[in-house]
């Protein structure tokens, strides 16, 4: 059975934050004794007493593995935390399902030997049902190596999760893990054992125009699109009054690239998101934050509140259809940082639709740097998505 709660604090003080918000989970999970696993989200105020974050959920509910890091923001049942102090923690204690943390320090330039470190480690934990949860520093992920090296090391094993982040008042990221305490490394923790877990994505953008053929390319550089200069296709495509500032049509228009190359058009959930880095409108080159190959269907999209509202309605409605036989014990949600108030204008929008859906389920979460889903099994790195991984007893094992 598993025994989850999520409490929160608002207060400014970190040793009074982290003590009411693990003794509201406790609380919340009716613990009695130790927790298995806690779970910390700070926002960066916080991390300079990072190290007595850490002590003081350990002493207050007993768990060995806590991990955790810092955020621009948190998420937990209640609402969101944005632009204020805010700290977030979750307790978690089950016989069926073991939980293993782990961290890996200097992630910088060495993406593929941390992969690799992390899925040796873990490797001998695994169980039946299988759930690993990254905390990276967002400043010094390198993800493509990173994420291929941990799955072809752990094998077909759900992989989320979201990268640290901050304000901007900082400058850098913090992970925390037992009584270590670092940037630039990457924190997170495995569930191993007897439950279910779903992951649903849902992304900020909308498609505009149609697909595009890649007709030729290098690296990231798009150079021609349906055999004419990708600039000019771009302008061609994107609305008039965006085009009038082209610093503003870069902030709202990205690139939209499908997972399955096959696919002849984008579908909800199964495509990637990547920024526009620079324009060449003398020869009609735009640069992007990702390599294509000549052939590649790809489109743009608009990053848009309405359309946002739109598909995250529909994804919580369809995690909802996966949990109505028996409901999810707890979740965990990666938002991104250009969502949230910088999206819709409005604070909550994102939890609104999940309590509506999903009640006083306990959720725990923050505003991330990058977003980590799977797609057809294979881990990947987001932009502008909010992930909803929710955790529940396996029928199986009742």
């Amino acid at each position: 059975m598993l025994h989850v709660g999520v409490g929160r604090s608002l207060v400014t003080d970190s040793h009074r934050a982290v003590q009411e918000a693990v003794a509201e989970a406790m609380e919340r999970a009716q613990i009695n004794g130790r927790a298995n696993l806690a779970v910390l989200f700070a926002t960066p105020n916080h991390g300079p007493q990072a190290q007595r974050l850490l002590r003081t959920v350990h002493q207050v509910s007993g768990a060995i593995d806590v991990v955790g890091c810092s955020a621009a923001g948190v998420f937990t049942t209640e609402g969101e935390i944005e632009r204020a102090s805010g700290l977030a923690v979750l307790v978690l204690k089950s016989s069926d399902v073991a939980s293993t943390r782990f961290f890996v320090p200097n992630l910088r330039h060495r993406a593929q030997a941390a992969g690799e470190e992390i899925g040796t480690y873990l490797r001998p934990a695994l169980r039946t049902q299988n759930l690993v949860v990254l905390l990276p520093d967002t400043y010094n992920l390198n993800a493509p190596p990173f994420l291929a090296a941990l799955r072809e090391t752990l094998g077909d094993v759900t992989i989320v999760g979201g990268g640290a982040s901050e304000d901007g008042s900082v400058g850098e990221t913090f992970q925390l893990c037992g009584n270590a305490v670092s940037h630039n490394a990457v924190t997170g923790f495995l569930l191993a054992g007897r439950f279910r877990v779903t992951v649903g994505i849902t992304q900020a953008c909308r498609p505009v125009g149609p697909p595009l053929t890649v007709t030729r390319a290098e690296g990231g550089t798009l150079i021609q699109l349906d055999g004419r200069p990708a600039f000019h296709r771009f302008r061609e495509i994107v609305p008039q009054p965006l085009l009038e500032d082209i610093r503003r049509a870069v902030a709202r228009v990205f690139i939209g690239i499908p997972v399955d190359p096959r696919a002849e058009a984008l579908q909800p959930g199964r495509y990637l998101v990547r920024n526009i880095v620079g324009f060449d409108p003398s020869d009609g080159r735009i640069a992007m934050a990702h390599a294509v190959g000549e052939g590649q269907r790809i489109s743009l999209v608009l990053r848009e509140p309405i359309a946002a509202r739109e598909d995250l309605k529909r994804m919580v409605a369809e995690q909802a259809q996966l949990w109505q036989d028996r409901p999810p014990a707890f979740g965990f949600y990666f938002n991104c940082l250009a969502r949230g108030e910088a999206l819709y204008g409005m604070g909550d929008i994102d939890h609104a639709y999940v309590q509506q859906r999903f009640g006083n389920l306990p959720v725990i979460g923050f505003f991330t740097g990058a977003e980590i889903a799977p797609i057809s099994g294979m881990p990947m790195v987001h932009q502008y998505t909010g992930v909803l991984v929710l955790v529940g007893e396996d029928g199986n094992s009742a």
